[in-house]
């Protein structure tokens, strides 16, 4: 069932009581920090209060995983926008301990989308297309190794600019604890 109708009924209560004035802030980060993270539902408020961080400090970005899959797409663009156009001047790679990603067989995946309707051709004229769906759709092994790769994405993209420092964490969806894998202050 959908919750949308619940949604919007909330939202005109939230609007008529000007509950929005308090989150009233700019597009500019005010830290200056953009963070790619996971979508992981943990994260929502846990990650921002375990880098005591407030409405308008950061721009956060999120995909599953924190994983950067390919350097010309959606993800890389908005790390751009955040450098380029909205003065974020430090970038930080957040995964999280205990990620669905680990997880995640593409099989299974490709198995459910034919379950909820998706046609086997399709699923073939994609591949057929020149796109491995099996490598798109895959997981990883070591959380770890997947932020330090997504570092190396950034870090090493021909047009990030390179006195951008690119840091590299992972957090503890349960305690909040954040370890550092790479500071990107360090060998610039």
């Amino acid at each position: 069932m959908s919750k949308l109708n619940e949604i919007l009924e909330y939202n005109q209560k939230f609007v008529e009581e000007k509950e929005y004035e308090q989150f009233i802030t700019t597009k500019f980060p005010d830290k200056k920090v953009v963070i790619l993270t996971c979508m992981d539902t943990r994260l929502f408020e846990m990650l921002p209060k375990a880098m005591n961080l407030k409405n308008g400090d950061v721009k956060i970005v999120k995909s599953a995983g924190a994983v950067i899959n390919h350097p010309f797409g959606g993800i890389m663009r908005s790390l751009f926008v955040a450098v380029y156009e909205l003065n974020a001047d430090e970038i930080y790679i957040i995964g999280h301990y205990d990620c669905g990603m680990s997880a995640i067989d593409p099989d299974s995946t490709l198995e459910k989308m034919k379950q909820r309707g998706i046609d086997e051709k399709t699923i073939e004229t994609i591949k057929y297309s020149g796109v491995d769906v099996n490598e798109w759709l895959k997981g990883f092994d070591d959380v770890t190794e997947s932020v330090r790769h997504s570092v190396r994405m950034v870090k090493n993209h021909p047009l990030m600019d390179r006195s951008v420092p690119v840091h590299g964490l992972v957090i503890d969806p349960t305690t909040g604890k954040l370890d550092l894998l790479i500071n990107g202050n360090e060998n610039r």
